[in-house]
């Protein structure tokens, strides 16, 4: 490796041509970059006290397999963006110097000749920069002044018209401004394809550009160690078709959730978004039976699955219908999963009919859960690990029985809890609320109504002061009755006439035109032959939606001797049940001081686990974060950390590494009085966070 500073200008000079691979990302530079380059430019020109201004550096490789013409072909590792957003300034110079009839230092052809062009060679050799795709067909019209192409590159053209823009309406000086770019400094840092590792060096660079994305990173991993011939043909065939699958998205960081799943599926660990490139990188690094190529064929075979899932752009119309309506749910944690069943169902493991059974499954499964208000956080790992249970030749019923056997904070929510949280749930203010009321609308309906071109409307008005014919339609408790049922199923409905519906009176809103009687919607149904409305008939209402609602949204039905075939034997020491009174010594004040202690611990959240274990109470997440061992004159804690993690200001804790303890940690400490509970229950969040972090 070779590295000096040196002039921006002068390293352009002389023939030389500057080739962005294939694997690099596209011209992403937006304005707000544009804008602090030309800035810094203007700066260095009307300050004569700065004599130079570093703008970052420009890597390639110069040797190699790459010289092989009159003109060197170098390629570049780092820097293309730099680089062409300068060329876009020289190029926008360049047109002004053209169109304004002073005299200047330097022409508009000196600096199309020294900059932009090879002016002495033909064709391809011709030009400075070649940049990919569509970005390079739009360079080259650029610099040879002819229309744009077709698909243009957005970025390079609207860039070119910021600078244009910015000299005509700075009015700066021309030669000051060329002065200003002459003032650049860049580190020229060219690489031996021999013996420089361009990958390494890569990733150990600062950028100050726009900070690369973990599928950026990646790309240039599979493709930038093979040869030219290689690279073509795997990013023509893979790595292209999979970026025009992802479309405008590839713009964001929908690649980068992409890998994290698809890393996801193939590891089973779920890895941090921002370091998916290093996961990535072990995982490639682990398939000895495997070249690039077939680690890139699967990358895009699951990514087309991907693509379907999150855009929905399934052909057969009734899958596509479900993965909308999981969709809705931004249930995404479940896609790590779901790329595995969509593989199965691609490779004829499973018939259609069972792929729509499973896709119904997970949308139920995360539908009841949100009603009963059943924290997210986990449905990561337990999508996650999901595929692991199942049994390819009973795949539906594995499934459902894997369902039905969690428990907890995982647990699939049977028909009587389902049932008793959806009379109550506030439907109105739930973010899921046109989902809800749009597949009661529409199930099993051939003329599909769209929902969107409605309004929620509370047949019981939402207004505090209520009329005189509503209080008396709904009694003398009718504020209790308006602030229990206002928001629930029952008393939720659809219409286009809201307005004209407001506050009125029942019977007005049924009878009016566009009222409840004339309402061609199913969830208007019967509303017309009611005379008042009132408690009793809200809950009937609410009623019979729950029970269509459990049809929806069904609950996996196996029977015993079914399910029984899919529970784990129990080991004989599995058996023994402990309860509260197996502690001896929980008597007295030390009993009162638990009760305490354990009610301020589960009331950390709604996912913590109280278990009785033979010596001790655990409290877990996903895995025990403290444990409390009951003594005669004390309560011992056993804290989940390492002894450094804990930040303990007042010194009560006390290391127990590599010290045989019952409970799980590295981090001990007693609690032998009510006074001791806050500065315990300090110590205990830490643990509790630590571990809700790694669960998340």
């Amino acid at each position: 490796m070779k590295a000096s500073e040196t002039n921006f200008l002068k390293f352009l000079q002389g023939p030389k041509q500057f080739i962005i691979p294939i694997y690099q990302r596209k011209y992403s530079w937006t304005l707000e970059q544009c804008r602090q380059l030309w800035n810094d430019i203007i700066r260095a020109s009307n300050d004569d006290e700065i004599k130079g201004h570093f703008v970052g550096s420009v890597v390639y490789i110069e040797k190699g397999l790459y010289q092989i013409s009159a003109v060197p072909q170098l390629l570049v590792i780092d820097g293309q963006q730099r680089m062409t957003t300068l060329t876009l300034l020289l190029l926008a110079l360049g047109k002004a110097i053209k169109s304004n009839e002073e005299i200047h230092e330097i022409t508009s052809k000196k600096i199309k000749n020294r900059y932009l062009v090879n002016n002495d060679e033909e064709d391809d050799l011709y030009h400075k920069m070649l940049l990919t795709k569509s970005d390079k067909e739009t360079l080259l019209s650029l610099i040879e002044d002819r229309d744009l192409p077709d698909e243009y590159s957005t970025r390079v053209f609207e860039n070119f018209r910021f600078f244009i823009d910015q000299i005509y309406k700075s009015g700066i000086n021309l030669n000051k401004l060329y002065h200003g770019i002459n003032k650049l400094i860049v580190v020229d840092i060219s690489l031996d394809r021999d013996h420089d590792n361009p990958q390494l060096i890569f990733e150990s660079l600062n950028s100050t550009g726009l900070e690369l994305s973990q599928a950026d990173l990646i790309r240039n991993y599979v493709l930038m160690k093979l040869e030219p011939k290689e690279q073509e043909l795997l990013y023509k065939n893979y790595w292209y078709p999979m970026e025009k699958g992802f479309g405008n998205y590839n713009e964001s960081s929908i690649f980068d959730r992409f890998m994290r799943d698809y890393l996801t599926l193939k590891t089973g660990r779920i890895p941090n978004i921002k370091k998916v490139y290093s996961e990535f990188k072990e995982y490639a690094s682990r398939q000895n039976d495997s070249t690039i190529e077939d680690i890139l064929r699967d990358i895009y075979k699951y990514s087309k699955y991907f693509v379907r899932l999150a855009f929905q752009t399934e052909r057969d119309q009734e899958i596509n219908d479900i993965l909308k309506d999981i969709n809705s749910l931004k249930v995404d944690v479940s896609y790590p999963f779901l790329l595995e069943v969509y593989d199965d169902y691609n490779n004829q493991i499973l018939t259609k009919d069972n792929f729509l059974s499973i896709l119904k499954l997970v949308e139920s499964y995360v539908f009841r859960r949100a009603i009963c208000g059943i924290p997210t956080n986990s449905l990561n790992k337990t999508f996650s690990t999901l595929s692991k249970e199942l049994d390819n030749d009973k795949y539906v019923e594995s499934m459902q029985a894997a369902f039905i056997l969690k428990d907890s904070y995982k647990r699939f929510p049977d028909n009587d809890e389902f049932t008793r949280e959806l009379k109550v749930k506030d439907i109105y203010n739930f973010r899921n609320r046109n989902y809800i009321l749009r597949k009661l609308e529409n199930e099993n309906r051939k003329e599909i109504v769209n929902i969107e071109a409605y309004t929620i409307e509370h047949i019981m008005p939402q207004n505090k002061n209520l009329s005189d014919e509503w209080r008396e339609q709904l009694g003398e408790d009718w504020e209790n009755i308006q602030k229990k049922y206002l928001h629930t199923l029952g008393n939720l409905t659809l219409t286009r006439y809201n307005s004209e519906l407001s506050d009125r009176p029942f019977i007005i809103k049924r009878d009016i035109e566009g009222g409840f009687a004339d309402s061609p919607l199913r969830l208007n149904k019967g509303l017309g032959q009611l005379e008042e409305w009132n408690e009793e008939e809200i809950i009937k209402r609410g009623k019979r939606l729950v029970e269509k609602a459990i049809s929806i949204w069904g609950y996996p039905e196996l029977s015993n001797q079914e399910l029984a075939a899919y529970k784990k034997k129990p080991h004989e020491k599995d058996n023994v049940t402990y309860t509260i009174n197996d502690y001896s010594e929980l008597t007295g004040e030390i009993l009162e001081l638990f009760e305490e202690l354990r009610k301020r611990i589960c009331n950390l959240d709604t996912s913590v686990r109280e278990e009785y274990k033979k010596l001790y109470i655990a409290y877990k997440i996903t895995t025990n974060f403290v444990d409390i061992v009951p003594q005669k004159s004390r309560l011992r804690l056993s804290l989940n950390m390492a002894f450094d993690e804990i930040h303990d200001p007042k010194g009560l804790c006390r290391d127990v590494t590599n010290l045989g303890r019952w409970g799980n940690g590295d981090v001990e400490l007693g609690a032998s009085s009510f006074n001791d509970i806050d500065d315990a229950m300090d110590l205990i969040k830490q643990s509790f966070e630590k571990h809700r972090e790694e669960r998340e």
